[in-house]
């Protein structure tokens, strides 16, 4: 009779087939989730004309699918630590994609944010449930390039949106953007039946045989006898409660991840959601201002697997902070209006620092909590994180409607970033006194 602890086995082996498919399924369900997230961004324009809409409306509009997110990453991010992050995901698609599909038949603003509400609570639940099943099945030296490997799918999903509004939106309108959600709809049978549950979770559960049929499928030189019994390191952990984020020297970093999480994506949906309408009003055409969103997106595919990539070698805060101020310095210099050729470099380079980081923000979350407490640790972040969503379109709303000169614009925009790169120094020196206290409590 032996005891297995599936992490060691999975830090000590090679990253195989069955893992490189959990990967291409959650990337697969990101691409989904980004798509609905981004697709707002490009219907905006098109929604202000034809409803009549002033700045702050379209920013209040934008933000019921935000507020939503926010209730989803709580709830749905907790409940999962409790039912099983497979049935999360489930939960979490469904509701989005059938309230994306929905949204293409609204008629009203009022019909339009309730239909984005449940479609934002949906989005809010699916990725920190993602990020804690693809961390749990990376191993340690891997896991962040494989988290913003597969988070990259969130900014792919944000390029298709961007790409489908350039040819649809002109010659349809912006109801077909939302309908478009029946295709993913259709493929939800096929990733639930492929999609494994928490290794973790089963062995918490008590469910050796479900958990050993996956572990054989991780590592199939494995041979198992009768009479193993495979256990999780951290599986006896404590109970999912928000006081243990602040437990055992984690509260200053928890404070920080949020601050951090809070300026993020304020900035992510500030830009998302306006910046093809500011860029119109500063004299660039249509094609042009929907092709910037398209940068961004590149740029946060792009940026989140250099991170991830460079987080493994030089440490993911040392990473995060130089990005958090290559956002600074990007989206100030967005604001000078420069030709198209420069605007787009810069844009692609605000998506690498806003949207990359965020997804090495997930990241490092991950790594801080213990597998008891990851989903709740991730929920909790991601809410903070869409407080900050909310007030990102509604602050944009309000500024442009005060018709500001669009450098200034973008000076005030750039603020955030600078906050986050403070909160991640600071971050970052905890980590290390923590790191450094627990290396001499083990001398």
């Amino acid at each position: 009779m032996r005891k297995i602890d599936v992490i060691e086995a999975i830090d000590n082996n090679p990253f195989g087939p069955f893992q490189w498919a959990v990967v291409a399924l959650c990337a697969l369900l990101l691409i989904v989730d980004g798509y609905d997230v981004f697709v707002a961004g490009t219907v905006l324009p098109t929604l202000i004309a034809e409803w009549g809409l002033s700045k702050p409306q379209a920013g209040v509009l934008q933000a019921w699918a935000l507020f939503g997110m926010m209730f989803g990453a709580l709830v749905l991010g907790t409940l999962a630590d409790r039912i099983g992050r497979k049935k999360g995901i489930a939960i979490s698609f469904l509701l989005f994609t059938i309230a994306t599909l929905a949204t293409g038949f609204a008629t009203s603003p009022d019909q339009f944010k309730i239909f984005r509400f449940i479609a934002g609570l949906g989005c809010g639940g699916l990725m920190p449930n993602a990020v804690a099943l693809m961390n749990e099945y990376a191993p340690k030296r891997l896991r962040g390039t494989m988290v913003a490997l597969m988070f990259s799918g969130y900014s792919v999903g944000g390029m298709v949106a961007a790409g489908l509004g350039i040819g649809l939106i002109p010659h349809h309108g912006w109801k077909p953007m939302f309908f478009v959600a029946a295709v993913p709809l259709l493929l939800l049978p096929f990733i639930l039946w492929k999609l494994p549950e928490s290794l973790g979770f089963l062995i918490r559960q008590g469910e050796q045989q479900k958990a050993r049929a996956i572990y054989a499928r991780i590592l199939p030189s494995a041979k198992l006898e009768s009479g193993d019994t495979l256990v999780f390191t951290e599986s006896k952990g404590t109970s999912a409660s928000i006081l243990e984020l602040f437990r055992h020297q984690r509260a200053l970093r928890t404070l920080m991840l949020w601050i951090a999480f809070f300026c993020c994506l304020l900035l992510v949906y500030l830009l998302s959601s306006w910046l093809p309408k500011v860029l119109q009003e500063a004299g660039y055409a249509e094609k042009a201002s929907l092709l910037s969103l398209f940068s961004l997106n590149f740029g946060g595919m792009a940026g989140a697997v250099a991170g991830g990539w460079l987080g493994d070698r030089l440490g993911l805060p040392k990473v995060v902070i130089g990005f958090f101020a290559a956002a600074a310095a990007s989206i100030a210099l967005i604001g000078s209006n420069p030709p198209a050729g420069l605007l787009f470099l810069m844009v692609f380079i605000a998506g690498a620092s806003t949207i990359g980081t965020q997804i090495l923000l997930y990241a490092s979350v991950a790594q801080l909590y213990n597998l008891s407490i990851r989903s709740t640790g991730l929920g909790w972040a991601s809410g903070v994180g869409r407080i900050g969503a909310i007030v990102g379109p509604t602050l944009g709303g309000m500024l442009l409607a005060r018709e500001f000169p669009l450098q200034q614009n973008f000076l005030i925009f750039a603020i955030p970033a600078l906050v986050s790169t403070i909160a991640m120094l600071v971050f970052a020196v905890a980590n290390a006194r923590s790191a450094e206290t627990g290396q001499l409590a083990a001398i």
